[in-house]
């Protein structure tokens, strides 16, 4: 899939307020910091999403019309530290709210940091996913940093992880923002559900 055009529509601080539309969309979250701002400008070709260097930026669903038949929704990432406990409270609440109650959700990205040891952050948010049956795939991010070697183990440890509650793993990809690595694979994946959900 080629990106031709990526719209920014809009930001909304709970599901009820998003876009109205029929189309798939799908959403990116993970840790505060993972690089999924960056992800997501590597993705389409250009800054939509608002890169800082501190964590914690993005504090509501924002959605961009990609190509005019499918969105990109950039949501906030949990376990930034340095938030409010009542605000942490309250972006949780509208984040799985939007993953429980958006009938046209195609997919959810969860991003993970793979220079770093698993997160109990991460495997609990996939866990809640899995539990409640809303389709999604572990996107590694920052590959550039580290060794094949230590790719390949670091997705091991997390896999390993996994296996005491998963019969069978979700999808998973490994990406660079900076070098592309992986960017194409994320878009064919997502083109193949958008054939799919086009007939569904």
């Amino acid at each position: 899939m080629k990106i031709h055009s990526a719209v920014y529509v809009g930001s909304a601080n709970s599901y009820q307020n998003c876009p109205i539309s029929r189309q798939p969309e799908y959403a990116f979250v993970g840790r505060s910091n993972v690089g999924k701002s960056s992800l997501i400008n590597a993705l389409v070709g250009t800054s939509v999403a608002l890169v800082s260097s501190q964590p914690g930026k993005t504090k509501s669903i924002n959605h961009f019309h990609i190509n005019q038949s499918w969105y990109l929704v950039d949501l906030p990432g949990y376990g930034y530290a340095k938030t409010s406990k009542e605000q942490r409270i309250a972006f949780e609440k509208m984040v799985r709210e939007y993953l429980l109650y958006r009938s046209n959700l195609a997919c959810v990205f969860v991003l993970v940091d793979i220079r770093i040891p698993p997160q109990k952050s991460d495997v609990n948010f996939s866990q809640w996913l899995g539990e409640h049956q809303i389709p999604f795939a572990h996107v590694f991010t920052k590959v550039d940093a580290i060794s094949q070697y230590e790719i390949q183990k670091a997705i091991r440890n997390f896999h390993q992880i996994l296996k005491a509650n998963w019969e069978e793993l979700p999808p998973y990809f490994i990406t660079s923002a900076t070098q592309k690595i992986g960017v194409r694979a994320l878009l064919d994946y997502i083109q193949n559900i958008n054939r799919t959900f086009s007939k569904s």
